[in-house]
């Protein structure tokens, strides 16, 4: 939340109703003004969510609303995530259309304004560019953006920096979803295998930030494919809460299409594709490995393998017969119906798992029952711990060193089970 300048009013973001601590409702903007002591929303009428939660590994991800006030208390100013970009908007405190500042294929993210009201910080970067500082001017035209920094000039210039090409493809029941692929330069001479990335959240998305780890797989060889499946931020709401309590359905029903999608392909190799992700993204490629053959090769990254159990232990608590119905203790039923341990056996993919022993989302026994039943049923696994002194995300905001040996073993894995197809 955040007063305007004149201090008549405070700005906030909340929704009314029923609550989603997991974020897949959309979050509101209000405005409480204190002269009548009345609240009202100013983006009800309009199917966006108030918060970028769009992700990179080089920052930590930015779920929360950013709010800021014009000099003269008339409009404020949000960031928004809309089809994996990143937008500046604002909003008339008397209502209106949100009106969009910014435009283009780039993830803009808002900082404050000076003293005068006349320019704003902010920082910008794409795919391509990691994010550098701005400071932009308003005009009818839009926000006109200049540059203050070029940190990373020189290295860009001297690396093989790849550049997605962005496509939409209809999912099963007909539900339209993005898909970027970012491919190295060899896929152009001859079929390269693929990697198939899937992100955390639920409630977030995939798009234009710069994403170090995939710059260092296409760098190496590897196509890699990213979407928004449903369960997404970016699209509204109903796109975002299709997946309310019900994991591995409509989500899962838009993974394979992906990977229906990586197939058809002509410079990808159909027999050398593998699937990764992290957290949420982890849960997903647990779920593919006990429901499809269709990869190599699998690493699941700081995973949720069985819901039952995280109810428990994890800083995220599963409040009983809120997103999920039931509970762990009387009527664990739909937990363990979703949980992708429950399908693992059948399991044969060989699954890298990495996972911090200070994770307090989830726990790093989430991890430990995917390697005990990898182990027991015979299925080729590693299992890379990194110690209590690193989070849940470490893979962005981790310390340096254990970030590249982090890559290092993901690169090791995929040499073995995609590049020398054994």
């Amino acid at each position: 939340m955040i007063w305007s300048p004149d201090g008549r009013y405070l700005a906030y973001a909340g929704r009314e109703g029923r609550q989603s601590v997991w974020g897949a409702l959309n979050d509101q903007l209000y405005v409480c003004d204190l002269k009548t002591g009345v609240s009202k929303s100013l983006t009800d009428s309009e199917d966006f969510c108030i918060a970028a939660a769009t992700l990179s590994d080089t920052r930590e991800a930015a779920f929360g609303a950013n709010l800021q006030w014009s000099k003269d208390s008339s409009r404020v100013f949000m960031g928004f995530g809309w089809h994996g970009e990143g937008h500046i908007c604002s909003v008339s405190v008397g209502g209106g259309p949100i009106q969009f500042h910014t435009k283009g294929q780039r993830e803009y993210m808002l900082g404050n304004f000076s003293r005068d009201g006349a320019k704003v910080a902010l920082c910008a970067g794409d795919s391509a560019e990691p994010n550098e500082a701005y400071v932009g001017t308003l005009s009818k035209k839009g926000l006109e953006a200049r540059k203050l920094t070029s940190f990373n000039k020189d290295l860009l210039e001297e690396l093989e920096i790849a550049k997605p090409a962005m496509t939409w493809i209809k999912s099963a029941s007909g539900t339209d979803v993005q898909v970027w692929v970012m491919k190295p330069a060899s896929a152009d001479r001859k079929k390269a295998p693929a990697i198939l990335e899937v992100h955390g959240g639920p409630h977030a998305q995939y798009g234009v930030p710069f994403f170090h780890e995939f710059q260092v797989l296409a760098a190496s060889g590897y196509v890699v494919v990213y979407s928004n499946p449903r369960g997404s931020k970016g699209y509204g709401e109903e796109h975002c809460n299709s997946i309310h309590g019900s994991w591995g359905a409509a989500d899962w029903e838009d993974v394979e299409a992906v990977t229906a999608f990586m197939k058809k392909q002509p410079y990808i190799d159909a027999k050398r594709m593998a699937i990764m992700g992290g957290s949420y993204g982890g849960y997903m490629t647990n779920w593919a490995i006990g429901h499809t053959d269709d990869f190599a090769a699998a690493i699941t990254d700081r995973c949720v393998s069985n819901l039952v159990s995280m109810s428990g232990n994890s800083d995220f608590p599963l409040v009983p017969d809120t997103y999920w119905k039931g509970n762990p203790w009387s009527q664990p039923e739909t937990l363990w119906d979703q949980s992708p341990i429950r399908y693992f056996e059948n399991v044969t993919t060989p699954t890298l798992i990495i996972h911090s022993e200070g994770d307090l989302r989830c726990n790093v026994e989430q991890a430990e029952q995917v390697f005990t039943s990898l182990k027991l049923r015979g299925v080729p696994t590693r299992f890379v711990r990194y110690p209590q002194s690193t989070s849940h995300g470490m893979s962005r905001s981790g310390p340096p060193d254990l970030r590249i040996h982090r890559l290092h073993q993901i690169l090791g894995w995929y040499k073995i089970y995609l590049k020398n197809g054994k």
